[in-house]
């Protein structure tokens, strides 16, 4: 039987913002429209001036890609998506989403967490910041750390602990030291932010020992693990895939500090813009009750074409259609590792990611290892003036061809530096 922490232990951790946010006295009613209730509320327009009448949505089979598949949205899956919506998302996604927590994570409903739908995860992540972060805070974040997040910490004036990792992920050697030493005049980090696959921007993925270790640690110091995982499905390495935070924890007396984030930017569409978070129920309540107010709920309609594709592709397609998005990640990935092998040994060192779109490696600018060099310097200025192609696109975009030529321009700028030091 799986124990979860009760409703009351998540008090502390709420920020200020989320515990004088007040319910939205509209969205709040919602939940009481049941099948046998006339409803009166007010505020929704009526369906009979909408003028779209059906949605076809044509794909490519996930087993079969040579093959189309067509969809059709119309009659109450339309209708739900071109209406307000609850907050949470429409009950069709959240319970697909239920359904693939089971399937890859091994959680089951009335564990005491649930889901919510975002605009995209950095739409939950936010939220979920605003929910547990006050300004000024002391926060445990990665080093090096996704950029995207950094101004929501700074826009809070947080005190960001910068926690080492290496190509094994978070090193609990480092999150030890921070906070077995961590003054008692002060309070200790509630959150600790991690992105446990495919690392942006070091390509690191998380071995199930650090992950156990961070766990450990999460229970004994007492923070919730915001567990930022976009690459989960990325995953291309040859052992089979680490169970993420949110199954681990099921190992653990009790369940409940961590806070899972999800993407369908990069397997069905980063324009789709439709993420989710999995948690505990007070954390999702609050959470909800910031999306009642900012904008309401994530857009109906492309929760129902995503829903629509999901569900005529089924769980054992969606499987299939990420793991041949996988194999063409790690296709790149390949390219990219032969270019840095054929024009990079001793002018840099690297490890190869398993998974996700990212290279971390280090420019050696001096013939002594030990030296530091000014990487950052010759990345603005030298290698932007010959290695980044005008069209800013990312490696994972670009055509064999054009990462040599890349991987050589970085090789003749490297020995510039080295010449000139």
């Amino acid at each position: 039987m799986v124990h979860s922490l009760p409703p009351e232990f998540y008090t502390p951790f709420l920020s200020t913002l989320a515990k004088e946010r007040k319910p939205s006295p509209i969205r709040g009613l919602y939940p009481l429209e049941r099948p046998g209730v006339i409803s009166l509320l007010a505020g929704k327009p009526n369906a009979d001036t909408f003028p779209l009448t059906a949605i076809t949505l044509t794909s490519r089979a996930p087993d079969d890609p040579t093959r189309e598949l067509t969809t059709e949205v119309s009659g109450r899956a339309l209708a739900d998506g071109l209406q307000y919506g609850p907050t949470a998302g429409l009950p069709a996604l959240c319970e697909w989403v239920y359904g693939l927590q089971e399937r890859e994570h091994g959680r089951r409903r009335g564990e005491g967490w649930r889901v919510s739908i975002g605009a995209g995860s950095q739409d939950v992540i936010y939220k979920a910041v605003m929910t547990l972060v006050n300004p000024g805070d002391a926060v445990l974040v990665e080093c090096p750390v996704y950029a995207g997040v950094l101004p929501m910490f700074q826009a809070l004036h947080c005190d960001l602990i910068e926690v080492d990792t290496d190509e094994h992920g978070i090193r609990s050697s480092s999150l030890h030291a921070a906070l077995d030493t961590w003054p008692a005049s002060k309070p200790k980090p509630k959150v600790l932010y991690t992105v446990p696959y495919g690392c942006n921007p070091t390509g690191m993925t998380a071995t199930l020992e650090r992950r156990q270790e961070v766990l450990a640690l999460a229970r004994e110091h007492n923070f919730i693990i915001l567990e930022d995982d976009p690459y989960y499905f990325l995953y291309y390495g040859d052992a089979a895939r680490y169970p993420s935070y949110f199954k681990l924890e099921l190992e653990l007396p009790e369940v409940g500090r961590v806070l899972r984030f999800d993407s369908l930017s990069k397997v069905l569409s980063s324009g789709i813009r439709i993420g989710f978070a999995s948690g505990p129920e007070p954390l999702m309540q609050a959470i909800d009750m910031h999306t009642a107010v900012a904008n309401l709920q994530t857009s109906s309609l492309t929760q129902t074409l995503t829903v629509a594709l999901l569900d005529a592709w089924g769980y054992d397609g969606f499987a299939a259609h990420t793991t041949a998005v996988s194999r063409f990640y790690r296709a790149k990935r390949d390219v990219f590792a032969l270019a840095l092998r054929r024009h990079l040994i001793g002018l840099a060192e690297w490890s190869e990611p398993e998974a996700g779109m990212f290279f971390w490696f280090k420019l050696l600018l001096s013939e002594d290892t030990d030296a530091e060099g000014d990487s950052e310097s010759i990345i603005r200025t030298k290698a932007y003036e010959r290695v980044f192609l005008p069209s800013g696109r990312k490696t994972a975009l670009l055509a064999e061809d054009e990462v040599e030529q890349a991987v050589m321009r970085l090789r003749d700028v490297i020995v510039e530096a080295r010449e000139g030091s």
